[in-house]
């Protein structure tokens, strides 16, 4: 009779321990990792002859589970970079028509320094719920190029030039590769970098000379739980998070964002920004 008590009681034990541990991972889920913010740095080597410094930041997707005010140390992490260039790489809002709030947005994005320009491109988000009506203007007032099938040189010194190219959302804009190849530059001197929002397709890209293509969309899949298949969407199957060799010349960096999609919750992949160090190659 000892022995069955003693049994049952481990049994209960055990039981509300994995309720306990249960419990305290979805408060984690959802109260904590969302608002975390880790910094991943990659050195990647150039033919430029000085250090540049770009911070990429992608997925904000203001909501009101994730507020401006939540974004704010967002922003204050950017600027501690010391950026010479920061881009944006799509979703603004999770849902404009649900929640906005512009004017504390813009104040936010204007806040953001970098010495040679901010630039950003479209998400599939950035085109529902009315915000395709207001998306460039809220960037424009904070400081950002929207770059929409163009591209532009950036000179960062007298001998070298950044050629930063942008694309259209692939699921719900209108990716056109035409206007940019017109001044794909082909001397040694420029590095060339392509931003295009979901990264599956980055692949269509990777034999056209660019040295890096940026992405975001993938959300790293929110949510990591060991030994389960990573969680994935619609061109972000393949490529989720971090970076990736797609030919001899051209990397894929997949940033896995700052918001979370449908719903707010992170586990194991909690919010970052990108700190992208090209490096002079001697």
């Amino acid at each position: 009779m000892h022995k069955k008590r003693k049994k049952i009681s481990i049994f209960f034990f055990s039981l509300l321990l994995l309720i306990l541990i249960f419990c305290g991972t979805l408060f984690y889920s959802f109260y904590i990792e969302p608002f975390r913010l880790t910094l991943d740095t990659l050195c990647l080597q150039s033919s430029l002859s000085e250090e540049i410094r770009i911070v990429q930041v992608s997925d904000i997707q203001i909501s009101d589970n994730y507020t401006t005010e939540h974004f704010e140390k967002v922003v204050q992490a950017v600027n501690r970079q010391n950026p010479d260039i920061i881009l944006f790489t799509g979703d603004l809002y999770e849902n404009y028509a649900l929640y906005h709030d512009n004017e504390g947005l813009i104040s936010l994005l204007s806040e953001m320094d970098a010495r040679y320009g901010k630039f950003a491109i479209w998400g599939n988000r950035d085109y529902g719920g009315g915000a395709i009506r207001e998306y460039e203007t809220i960037l424009s007032q904070g400081g950002f190029q929207l770059l929409t099938n163009a591209s532009v040189s950036i000179p960062v010194n007298d001998a070298d030039t950044i050629f930063l190219a942008g694309l259209d959302d692939t699921l719900l804009g209108e990716p056109d590769m035409s206007p940019i190849l017109e001044h794909m530059p082909s001397d040694d001197n420029t590095y060339t970098i392509l931003m295009t929002h979901e990264p599956d397709p980055a692949e269509q890209y990777a034999e056209l000379g660019f040295d890096l293509i940026v992405s975001g969309h993938s959300h790293g899949g929110q949510v990591n739980i060991p030994f389960f298949p990573t969680m994935t969407t619609t061109l972000g199957e393949k490529y989720i998070n971090g970076l990736y060799q797609l030919s001899d010349q051209t990397q894929l960096y997949v940033n896995t964002g700052i918001g979370t999609s449908r719903i707010p919750v992170r586990f194991r992949v909690p919010p970052e920004i990108s700190l992208l160090v090209l490096e002079p190659n001697f």
